[in-house]
């Protein structure tokens, strides 16, 4: 392979270059008044939620396994991490951060990552649909007692983005709405509420530095519960991040590189004095979806535009309307949010199930503000109703040879704990001859529960001086029947 084959597309191609910095520089805009505002929820200064998001934006473009994803701080992070940093200070909260990279490190190395193929589709279209709710939910708070300038720039802003991409595609809609927004405020001195209300932007680059705090086991043990939660909350955000940019770009993402890369990211961010982060669905939607962006050059441009603009130019920034910013994410809610899902023609196809899982993990979101239990709850109840209809496939037939001595029960479909448990009650132990074989050719035993309902069965003939004979189990069936059946204290 060439030197040349070995380049990344935007040292190559202009118009991947331009896309990819158009877009970091997008995405750097909207990051500001979101870090500031999950500044404000954690608890500490909008420096802090500033510098992790350019930290871990910087990072994970170099040490992430899913390109053109943005990783920053986030208001999971912020939720998980704010009670710490309310009861114990900065110091707690930092070393926490890093800690909990150290977490991810090793849950990557351990392969928690493949567990992603465990979350069904509808606990994935009802974590998207969730999301887009949360989204819109966060910027509604921006509309409340506010002048009505601010619903006449929303209203211009979403006319730009929606009609704008018809004429060019040359610059982001997004980029032009918040330029022009920003300079009919400015310059017709209209008084509206702006990026500079949300906090104080930095003006020097974060240096590195130990947490302040005692390294001693009593702190290892204050901030471990909230270092482990931080880090399952913050994989569980990334790898469904990454998956649905997967999803929207066609290619493949490599979800163990991601987890031990996020990390590291926030190992990174903890020691530069950031409050720790994970992917940014939202952001990562303005890159990806709206922008166009496919490569890691966005989601480095993105940290680096954000330092940028705070520290050169802040003054700028400061003036940027939030009803334009508004405007961009509320594009973004639609775009995100699953259309088809809902649509009564799908409705109508659709099992019952499947819409309930994709509705309950939509509520637990919403109701909590956590994507982390609308997934858990989401796919445990997935589950449980994969396992009752599996169950109700397991049936089982009797038939009585004609000399009447023995009597053949064929046991069909797959035999676990929720199916199994109901076999007892389907044999005739007083009526049946003295000879039972039970033809398990059409079945598949799976667990412990199916043995030791075997060893019931076989016990309560045997109380009747009845033999039983199990017959027709395939070879894996067999083996676990041949290393348990006997040792499960059943009697």
């Amino acid at each position: 392979m060439s030197v040349a084959h070995l380049r990344p597309d935007w040292l190559t191609d202009p118009q991947v270059w331009r896309t990819e910095v158009l877009a970091g520089l997008v995405v750097a805009l909207a990051l500001i008044p979101e870090a500031i505002s999950f500044s404000i929820i954690a608890g500490v200064d909008p420096a802090i939620g500033l510098f992790a998001s350019f930290t871990m934006a910087v990072t994970i473009a170099i040490v992430g396994g899913r390109r053109a994803m943005i990783s920053a701080a986030t208001g999971a992070v912020a939720l998980v991490i704010a009670p710490l940093n309310r009861e114990h200070g900065l110091g707690h909260l930092i070393a926490a951060v890093i800690l909990a990279g150290v977490i991810q490190v090793v849950m990557g190395v351990l392969g928690v990552a493949k567990l992603m193929r465990f979350i069904p589709r509808s606990v994935m279209v009802g974590f998207v649909n969730a999301l887009a709710v949360l989204i819109f939910m966060t910027q509604v708070s921006e509309l409340r007692n506010v002048p009505w300038a601010v619903y006449a720039l929303l209203v211009a802003g979403l006319l730009l983005m929606v009609f704008l991409p018809r004429v060019t595609s040359v610059v982001p809609a997004p980029l032009v709405s918040i330029v022009v927004l920003t300079a009919v405020t400015v310059a017709a001195g209209i008084a509206v509420p702006t990026v500079g209300d949300k906090g104080e932007l930095p003006s020097s680059l974060p240096t590195p530095g130990l947490p302040d705090v005692p390294f001693t086991p009593e702190t290892l043990m204050t901030i471990a519960p909230y270092a482990f939660a931080m880090a399952l909350v913050g994989l569980m955000e990334s790898l469904m991040t990454a998956r649905l940019v997967d999803d929207i770009t066609d290619t493949r993402s490599d979800k163990t590189r991601e987890s031990i890369g996020q990390g590291i990211a926030n190992i990174v961010t903890g020691f530069f004095g950031g409050m720790g982060g994970c992917a940014m669905i939202g952001q990562t939607m303005i890159n990806v979806k709206v922008s166009g962006a496919r490569t890691r050059l966005s989601t480095f441009l993105a940290g680096a535009f954000l330092m940028v603009l705070c520290i050169v130019f802040g003054p700028v920034v400061s003036d940027i309307p939030m009803a334009a910013l508004v405007a961009v994410m509320v594009t973004v809610c639609f775009a995100t949010f699953d259309w088809h899902s809902i649509a009564p023609a799908t409705l109508r196809r659709m099992p019952v199930g499947e819409i309930a899982v994709m509705v309950i993990t939509v509520v637990c979101v919403v109701v909590t503000h956590n994507l982390a239990v609308g997934v858990v709850v989401g796919s445990v109840t997935a589950m449980t109703i994969f396992a009752r209809r599996v169950a109700r496939h397991a049936a089982v037939t009797a038939v009585t040879d004609p000399d009447g001595r023995t009597v053949v029960y064929r046991v069909t479909g797959a035999l676990f704990f929720a199916s199994a448990n109901e076999l007892t009650g389907r044999f005739a132990y007083a009526t049946d001859p003295d000879r039972v074989v039970i033809d398990l050719s059409a079945a598949h035993v799976w667990d412990a529960s199916s043995v030791a309902v075997l060893d019931v069965i076989e016990t309560k003939y045997a109380q009747r001086g009845k033999t039983v004979e199990i017959r027709g189990l395939n070879d894996p069936s067999a083996a676990l029947h041949d290393r348990l059946s006997g040792e499960l204290g059943v009697g």
